[in-house]
């Protein structure tokens, strides 16, 4: 389990059979779970400047993996004693999003981010995502997409700064919302309904 606050901005050293290699001050054991880039890897070799993890083919699939190379973002698992300054984070990649476009303000800069409609019915306003590992607040959802505000410090000690249209990003919906949203699946698939609608006309029956 993770808190979306990114620990530190690590080096890739190179990504070779499978095992990505970074170099970073933090020092992990072996077999410690790490969030990089917002997928929860495992360390497997821990050396004098770093560290490898070693990445499945099913999660290879699952990220945007060209951006693991030259900077990532990283934070270790939480630990029972751990303040929880973002939100809850499981480190599994729902999904990937495409910055559409990145609007600069004064005290703000807003990313538009477009997104698959099953991520999208996962995520609310004024909910939270994990994108690249970076605990976030939704303020706006929109038909294909979702914008994110973020402030000059968020942007400026993490990766986001170099961030432009285009990109893909690792995105991770809010566990209690994505549990939520699957038992009501499962309920409705019971019921054998297929509409809010269905289910007002049943309870009106009793």
């Amino acid at each position: 389990m993770f808190s979306g606050l990114v620990r530190e901005i690590a080096k890739v050293k190179k990504f070779e059979n499978n095992v990505l290699y970074l170099q970073a001050d933090y020092k992990p054991t072996i077999g410690d779970s790490i969030a990089v880039n917002g997928a929860c890897l495992t360390a497997i070799a821990v050396f004098e400047d770093g560290f490898g993890l070693e990445l499945s083919a099913h999660t290879q699939t699952q990220i945007a993996l060209e951006n693991y190379q030259n900077l990532v973002h990283i934070e270790p698992a939480l630990q029972a004693n751990s303040r929880l300054d973002g939100h809850f984070v499981q480190g599994h990649i729902d999904g990937i999003g495409i910055i559409e476009r990145i609007e600069k303000r004064a005290n703000q800069t807003d990313f538009f981010i477009h997104a698959d409609k099953e991520i999208l019915s996962l995520i609310i306003p004024q909910g939270s995502v994990t994108i690249d590992g970076i605990s976030l607040t939704v303020p706006e959802v929109f038909e294909k997409g979702f914008k994110l505000t973020i402030i000059p410090y968020t942007l400026k000690q993490t990766l986001f700064h170099t961030y432009r249209p285009h990109r893909r990003v690792n995105i991770e919906t809010d566990v209690l919302v994505r549990s939520i949203a699957h038992l009501l699946k499962k309920r409705d698939k019971t019921l054998n309904v297929s509409s809010w609608k269905e289910i007002d006309s049943i309870l009106l029956g009793y």
